[in-house]
């Protein structure tokens, strides 16, 4: 199977997939649960090639297991931390001011768009289910494996402290700047952009494979410039006023020892 007749029924599993979770939203009256759905999206991905490709590579296997490592973990996390809280502001705000049309609008809006930035962050995964790369493990493997790790550390833990941080009541209204949170303002975003970075390198030892930077890049971009940093940080320099401090002194997305004047 070529690169461009897997991307197109990876197109198709994404929007079925978008779709059905579009739908569960219409019943459950909160478009939120998309966050939730974010990341098994690509894990559908990894095993659509898996089953496609015929007779998988060892390198096809672990890109799966590592995709459905994170995926798994972050779905549960988004899951967990959204339980009771209702729908997303953002959202609910949306719909209360188009109320009647807010349910078909949401589709393409939210959920088509958000399976087309899928297939686009998961440009690695493309590459390596239909490239043939090395038999033996090489030391570009290695180091995309350490990257991933890296990154999968940096969310993991973030999320962890950031949790922590919450559940005391005597944190109430204050800004995190404890553990990863003192060097980076968003550990958790810096550690999912490296991890697919880490994904690309090992996709990468397919010198076909190359166009798939677009992947990491595109995770990267949205991330700093679309609904990561940019997004959040806006809503917290109006409900925090301690936030600004934070900002002067912390690192926004590379760890990076604090400023102390």
């Amino acid at each position: 199977m070529t690169t461009l007749q897997f991307c197109g029924w990876a197109a198709v599993a994404s929007w079925a997939y978008m779709t059905l979770v579009w739908l569960v939203s219409l019943r459950l009256r909160n478009a939120s649960i998309v966050d939730s759905f974010w990341g098994p999206g690509f894990l559908v991905v990894a095993l659509l090639g898996l089953a496609l490709t015929g007779a998988p590579t060892w390198r096809e296997f672990l890109i799966a297991g590592l995709v459905a490592t994170w995926a798994l973990r972050l779905a549960a996390y988004i899951t967990t931390r959204n339980r009771g809280r209702g729908e997303d502001w953002r959202y609910r705000a949306w719909r209360e001011k188009e109320p009647k049309s807010f349910w078909w609008r949401s589709y393409p809006k939210v959920f088509l768009l958000q399976g087309a930035l899928l297939i686009l962050v998961a440009a690695p995964l493309l590459a390596s289910a239909t490239v043939p790369g090395p038999h033996a493990l090489t030391i570009q493997d290695g180091a995309g494996i350490a990257l991933w790790f890296l990154g999968f550390l940096f969310e993991v833990v973030g999320d962890e402290q950031l949790r922590r941080f919450k559940a005391d009541p005597a944190h109430r209204g204050r800004v995190c700047d404890v553990g990863l949170w003192k060097y980076t303002r968003h550990p958790n975003y810096f550690g999912e952009a490296t991890l697919w970075w880490g994904l690309f390198l090992i996709a990468l030892s397919a010198p076909a494979a190359a166009w798939s930077v677009v992947g990491p890049i595109a995770i990267t971009f949205l991330l700093l410039r679309v609904s990561g940093v940019r997004l959040l940080e806006k809503g917290l320099k109006e409900t925090k006023p301690e936030y600004a401090e934070y900002v002067r002194r912390t690192s926004p997305f590379f760890p990076w020892p604090p400023k102390t004047t």
